[in-house]
């Protein structure tokens, strides 16, 4: 009985002690998880912030293309009223 008691306390004392180190590293690990979504956060945060950057890229780019084209568009109609002052002067 005297040994089983002895084990027993001897036991006890090592879950106890097991316990402790288990509940620093569940504590450990809380910390981390917490850095961890930390991170995650920003990351999110940055890549909308870089969608938002692109697609007001992708207008500004558009916006750009619709002005070039315009300009295109006149160049090409100032070149005919040029060409047909041109031939009209020839015929004189």
């Amino acid at each position: 009985m005297k040994k089983f008691v002895k084990l027993a306390m001897v036991a006890l004392v090592a879950s106890v002690v097991v316990g402790c180190a288990s509940t620093d590293d569940i504590t450990h690990l809380q910390s981390q998880i917490d850095t961890l979504k930390t991170s995650v956060a920003q990351a999110s945060a940055d890549a909308n912030s870089a969608q938002s950057a692109a697609a007001d890229a992708a207008s500004r780019a558009a916006a750009a293309e619709s002005a070039a084209n315009r300009a295109a568009q006149y160049a090409q109609d100032t070149n005919s009223k040029l060409d047909s002052m041109f031939k009209k002067s020839m015929m004189k």
